[in-house]
């Protein structure tokens, strides 16, 4: 059993900060990319930014420059730095990891339950 959990959501006024966590935890055999995405009200759910086992990332156009993803393969841990927040980027967060939960087993997505963000203007 494989578990993402989340946390560092929160209320911030706009142009403030916040780091979200997702530490993947249980049977792990191997994670290849990781990432987040986020939903907003009436919205479809979108890629905010991934990265690669080796660490390269990737960013949506509205959160470039802004936005810093990271991870640390010894913690089985992404994170996602958000600096000068817009309330724009109000939403529920996701974390979304590849793994592969047994060593003869193939790589599957697994989701985290959610964190809420909300930017006040």
């Amino acid at each position: 059993q494989v578990q993402l959990v989340e946390s560092g959501g929160g209320l911030v006024q706009a142009g403030g900060s916040l780091r979200l966590s997702c530490a993947a935890s249980g049977s792990i055999f191997g994670i290849n990319d990781m990432g987040w995405y986020r939903q907003a009200p009436g919205k479809q759910r979108e890629l905010v930014a991934g990265i690669t086992s080796g660490g390269t990332p990737n960013y949506a156009d509205s959160v470039k420059g802004r936005f810093t993803i990271s991870r640390d393969n010894t913690k089985n841990t992404v994170y996602l730095q958000m600096n000068s927040l817009k309330p724009e980027d109000t939403a529920v967060y996701y974390c979304n990891a590849f793994i592969r939960s047994t060593w003869y087993g193939a790589f599957r997505d697994y989701w985290g339950q959610g964190t809420q963000v909300t930017v006040s203007s």
